[in-house]
């Protein structure tokens, strides 16, 4: 069973769509899926596929990562009416969903590239239980970059390992020792733990919460320190902020990609 068996299950359970198996037998129809605003439609794939298993059929008429007009239609569906309800909301919860990442996201690296070519916008874990793998897909869509997946891809020393372990070099040391072949990043709270961050020679420092000009000033000496490292910005960063980051970043990681982005408005209409 995967993702999609499961979350038809949670709609379905052993009876089914009882509503449409009352009303419908075997009449087939036709259905419009509907941008109601102006966005990047991501999730087709997925409708395609929630479709395909409840026996109907999903045509796209564009890509995902492709921007829609409000009142565009972006795929028709096909079969028995009671197959093409059946999987109507678990394939526009797809669709609404990974098309609000992917909105957000372009929208942001956008403003970026503008600034800073090379700069990387990237997810964070602060995601939906069970729907992270299609979240960081939409922020992929949208432009951005997934970061690590779960805890197990890459080492990320946060404030509570630090302050287990005693102090950021012991940290690091404990994983030096172990960890051999993933990337280690660190996150520094304060110029003191970036720089000895930077002095050991990890992969990526993360300045966690640091205001523009401080987070400028601090990179500036991690660079001196160890040229090759990344450096990555999170915490408190918006739409309203970024670009005094995108200067000196290399990385800038948002959490609001996931945990609280608005969900992209489509209906599904039976023609």
């Amino acid at each position: 069973m995967d993702e999609i068996d499961f979350y038809l299950k949670e709609d379905l359970d052993e009876k089914g769509d009882i509503t449409s198996d009352s009303i419908f037998t075997d009449e087939t129809g036709k259905a419009e899926i509907i941008a109601k605003e102006p966005c990047v439609v991501a999730g087709l794939n997925e409708a395609q596929e929630v479709f395909k298993r409840v026996g109907a059929e999903m045509e796209r008429r564009m890509d995902d990562g492709s921007e829609v007009k409000k009142g565009e239609v972006v795929a028709f569906v096909s079969g028995k009416i009671k197959s093409i309800l059946t999987g109507e909301r678990l394939a526009l919860n797809f669709i609404c969903r990974m098309s609000g990442i992917a909105t957000e996201t372009r929208k942001l690296v956008n403003i970026c590239k503008k600034i800073n070519p090379d700069v990387k916008i990237a997810a964070t874990r602060k995601t939906t239980p069970g729907f992270r793998k299609f979240e960081k897909k939409a922020v992929e869509i949208g432009g951005g970059i997934p970061h690590r997946f779960g805890l197990y891809d890459a080492v990320l020393i946060k404030d509570n390992h630090i302050a287990g372990a005693g102090s950021i070099t012991e940290a690091i040391k404990r994983v030096k020792y172990k960890v051999k072949d993933k990337v280690i990043e660190v996150e520094a709270q304060n110029e003191g733990d970036a720089l000895q961050a930077a002095r050991l020679d990890v992969d990526v420092i993360m300045l966690d919460n640091f205001k523009p000009d401080e987070g400028r000033r601090v990179a500036e000496k991690i660079k001196q320190l160890n040229p090759n490292v990344v450096i990555e910005v999170s915490g408190g960063i918006n739409a309203g902020n970024i670009r005094e980051y995108t200067i000196f970043a290399d990385r800038i990681s948002l959490g609001c990609l996931t945990h609280s982005v608005r969900s992209r408005d489509f209906s599904l209409e039976i023609i």
